[in-house]
């Protein structure tokens, strides 16, 4: 990826009004417009002489306003202690006494309800929309050369010399400060997408932090100090601006592309709404714009790079066979996979198969900027300012789920995730909850519940193969724990399972429901992460570890294509990992109930992994012949034994019951007896289990087998050689004489009469299990 350069006459600031059209103003008092397509220039107000313009920020133009009026003012901050509401044509709404000496910046909140102001005299100010003072948020004895809003707009970050501040706008509340530059702080910015901070300072270095000031990127010190820098809006990239340099970077802070234009310092770096444009206003008078190009996107064996604003490349590295893909307007994004490129532009969007590069499917946009797609194997998503709609590859239109306070313009690729029958989204507001909406429909999943965690949620993913039903999502939480849960099961708080601890970043596989994820110094793959309903014994034996030191500090899985993964190192380079293809191999056969075909292909790559994979998946579909081979190959010989016990049970309940309580699912084998009557069996299994409260209650409630109860739990004392302490138990023991042969008779009894429904209701012989 690099920038193109091109420079044009004037500024001091610099703000985007459309994709196409800028404003900026200079020293000579001018307010000059642009516009990209058509080359012109022209001025829209001279303002007087004794104003000499600093900043400029746009009202924000999202969250539906549905007034243009409003969305059409600037906030124009100089050097004279004032700042000025101006409109679109130029017109002065207002003009504020705002701070003795200049007001180096000014920022409108997202919402777009408040105002924030800093000066030369140490004081930050907050606005309301109107222009009138609301609170002095700070004073301090040293000017305040920049300032960002939090991305829920209720906290403000400034600098303070060599100093960063976070205070929140409620009083009293706790404000965040540390030492971030050895040299005074110039710039700063907070991305409301992925709540990353920077800061530029006089120290020459540039540095990214998180929302709590720790530090997660420093440059090299440059040769001069860098006077500018500024986030694209989706939290992707960042520019950076210095003398004679602008600089393109990721996020995690390595640099895509490095410019030498001949521009003096770069004093202010606004991006365009769509995060395809730079514009920089330089030392000398200039205006730098840049365009991000040579984007690239790969899937399996395609190229597709970004070779011009209209323009993209596809090659095919198998025959080396390149086309080109030429668009009416500019290229916004793109996403490649699951055999299809998504490209949006300005105004519409384009559907290409990998099979046919020639006749693409186009319809058009109801907002022109989309800032992010995601795929899945039936459909794709779009997510603009307005909304989130999904669309079949045939350009149908599905669904456009919402929930109450969404906020589109802050979801990304990590706090949304699709699979074909599921939309997840993280809610902002309460960052513990995930919404999740049926995709066909865009309708809340179930009954509208939504799943709730204990700790704020920083990342989701749902798994992308098998039936809905069996539909898992997996996150990481605010600890770096990761978790699991069923999406059709939520509610139940013993359903959400741990799977990992120090988990960074996590991928499914787009061929089957294999998981990844770098577990503080370790890759890890959950070959079949279903494990932890089934056995979670033998989760660690599904496991394929390797050492990931060589990836660096702070790196991420980019796609999990086929058993190739594919990590971005902190230093921005790609490393490709190759997992085993037989496990997908194995799930692809259990999927299809081919059973001899995956004892077969375990016998072949003796491996444990896979063994212990098809025991769980064995158990998870009730096929315990097949399960006990897999369990007797990684010598669990205690689970043989009782899998062999379940296959002597007398009814189809029975084994389906104990298969369950193999599992850990207690209750719902207590359920399936009670359906089918089994009462004494869903009281034996409390007894067995020592779940004494439960037996007895269950005794009384259906009238049968009290005294058997009884004489279990007098035996149970007497071998620990215990009283009777238990009120319930006492009250029911009062007069009541124990016969052992009696109840050993009615037990006997029920087995027989079990077997004999069995059989009766089942001519040939069941075994009660799904082949």
């Amino acid at each position: 990826m690099r920038l193109k350069i091109s420079l044009l006459k004037e500024p001091n600031c610099v703000g985007w009004t459309t994709a196409e059209e800028l404003y900026s103003c200079s020293d000579d008092h001018q307010i000059v417009k642009w516009n990209l397509l058509t080359g012109e220039t022209s001025q829209i107000v001279k303002l007087p002489d004794d104003i000499y313009p600093i900043d400029l920020h746009w009202f924000p133009k999202s969250l539906g306003i549905k007034k243009q009026t409003q969305a059409e003012i600037f906030v124009l901050t100089s050097s004279d202690g004032k700042f000025h509401l101006i409109s679109k044509l130029g017109r002065v709404e207002k003009s504020v006494d705002a701070h003795s000496g200049a007001v180096l910046a000014g920022r409108w909140n997202y919402e777009g309800t408040a105002l924030v102001t800093v000066g030369e005299d140490g004081q930050i100010k907050i606005w309301s929309k109107t222009g009138m003072l609301r609170s002095t948020l700070a004073h301090q004895g040293t000017p305040v050369y920049s300032v960002a809003w939090g991305p829920d707009s209720e906290k403000v970050l400034y600098t303070a010399g060599k100093q960063l501040i976070i205070k929140p706008l409620q009083p009293n509340a706790k404000i965040l400060q540390w030492k971030a530059h050895d040299g005074i702080i110039l710039k700063v910015d907070w991305n409301s997408v992925n709540d990353l901070i920077l800061s530029a300072g006089e120290d020459c270095k540039y540095k990214v932090w998180d929302s709590y000031g720790r530090p997660l990127y420093s440059s090299q010190p440059h040769e001069h100090p860098i006077t500018s820098v500024a986030w694209a809006p989706d939290g992707e990239l960042f520019a950076v601006g210095s003398f004679h340099t602008l600089r393109l970077c990721d996020k995690t802070g390595w640099s895509y592309a490095l410019e030498k234009p001949n521009t003096g310092s770069i004093f202010n770096i606004a991006w365009s709404i769509d995060g395809t444009q730079i514009a920089g206003a330089c030392g000398n008078g200039h205006v730098v714009f840049a365009h991000v190009v040579e984007q690239r996107w790969e899937w399996k064996n395609f190229q597709v790079t970004l070779t011009k604003r209209r323009t993209m490349q596809v090659r095919n590295v198998l025959n080396d066979a390149v086309d080109l893909l030429e668009f009416r307007d500019r290229v916004i994004k793109a996403s490649l996979n699951y055999a299809h490129l998504v490209v949006s532009t300005s105004l519409q969007c384009y559907v290409f198969s990998t099979k046919n590069w020639n006749t693409p499917l186009i319809f058009d946009l109801k907002e022109g900027t989309v800032s992010l797609i995601l795929q899945a194997e039936r459909h794709f998503l779009l997510v603009d300012g307005g909304g989130i709609y999904l669309y079949s590859y045939e350009g149908r239109f599905l669904s456009s789920p919402k929930f109450p306070g969404m906020r589109t313009d802050i979801l990304n690729a990590q706090t949304v995730s699709l699979s074909n029958d599921t939309i997840a989204i993280k809610d902002k507001a309460d960052e513990k909850i995930i919404f999740l909406f049926e995709a066909s429909t865009g309708k809340p999943m179930g009954d509208g519940k939504f799943l709730s965690h204990k700790n704020e949620v920083l990342e989701i993913a749902l798994d992308q193969k098998g039936l809905t039903n069996d539909r898992k999502i997996a996150f990481i939480d605010k600890n770096r724990d990761l978790y699991i849960t069923s999406v059709k099961r939520f509610g139940k708080e013993e359903q959400i399972i741990k799977l990992g601890t120090m988990v960074h970043t996590l991928a499914w596989s787009d061929t089957c429901n294999i998981l990844c994820g770098l577990q503080d110094t370790r890759f890890t793959v959950w070959y079949y992460p279903n494990t932890v309903y089934v056995d979670r014994d033998i989760l660690p034996k599904t496991l394929y570890e390797r050492d990931a030191s060589e990836f660096s500090k702070n790196p991420h899985i980019v796609s999990f294509v086929g058993n190739q993964v594919t990590i971005r190192r902190a230093d921005g380079s790609l490393v490709h990992i190759s997992i085993s293809p037989y496990p997908a191999i194995l799930h692809e056969y259990v999927s299809s109930s081919k059973w001899e075909d995956a004892v077969r292909l375990c016998r072949f790559v003796k491996e444990q992994t896979m063994w212990a994979c098809l025991a769980a998946m064995a158990v998870t579909n009730q096929d315990m012949t097949t399960a006990e081979i897999a369990y007797a190959a990684i010598g669990e010989i205690d689970k043989v034994q009782y899998i062999n016990s379940i296959k002597n049970l007398p009814s189809k309940e029975s084994k389906m019951a104990h298969i369950l309580m193999f599992s850990g699912n207690i209750q719902e084998a207590e359920i399936v007896l009670l359906q089918a009557g089994l009462v004494y069996q869903a009281i034996q299994i409390n007894i067995n289990l020592y779940n004494w409260e439960r037996a007895l209650e269950l005794a009384v409630k259906y009238k049968t087998h009290v005294d058997t109860v009884l004489a279990y739990r007098q035996k149970f004392l007497e071998t620990f050689g215990k009283q009777e302490t238990n009120k319930r138990y006492l009250q029911y023991a009062e007069g009541l004489q124990i016969d052992w042969e009696k109840i050993k008779a009615k037990i006997e009894m029920e087995i027989t009469k079990e077997r004999e429904r069995s059989s009766g209701s089942q001519p040939t012989k069941s075994t009660g299990l799904k082949h």
